[in-house]
């Protein structure tokens, strides 16, 4: 898998907005964990695509000039860690982990506190 061209898509997909394109790189089993989910759906785990879809619908809703631009992307086994700056400039990271298909089967973000540079 090139990684790489993953971590170009992924950014392109969440820039442009675009909820199917952005889902289309997750299995349906997908298990998503971010504290940002638990602000904004009431916990901090989700399961399955459709609540996924829910919550970055949401996010997506509430946030309408949100853009990423990565940073960096670190290879692993069957795994890779993007990390990013968002609108705010604030750094986050996005751990993915792959099925044998392709598609993502765990991801967990992780954001930088506010306040931190």
């Amino acid at each position: 898998m090139d990684y790489d061209a993953f971590a170009i898509e992924w950014e392109a997909a969440w820039n442009a907005h675009d909820l199917d394109r952005i889902l289309a790189h997750y299995s349906e089993d997908v298990i998503f964990r971010s504290t940002k989910a638990m602000r904004l759906v009431g916990y901090g785990e989700l399961r399955g695509k459709v609540a996924l879809r829910d919550y970055w619908s949401r996010a997506l809703d509430t946030q309408p000039a949100l853009s990423f631009v990565v940073v960096d992307v670190l290879h692993g086994h069957g795994m890779l860690v993007i990390t990013y700056r968002n609108q705010r400039d604030v750094l986050a990271a996005e751990t993915l982990r792959f099925g044998p298909d392709g598609l993502v089967v765990e991801a967990s973000a992780c954001h930088r506190p506010q306040g931190r540079a």
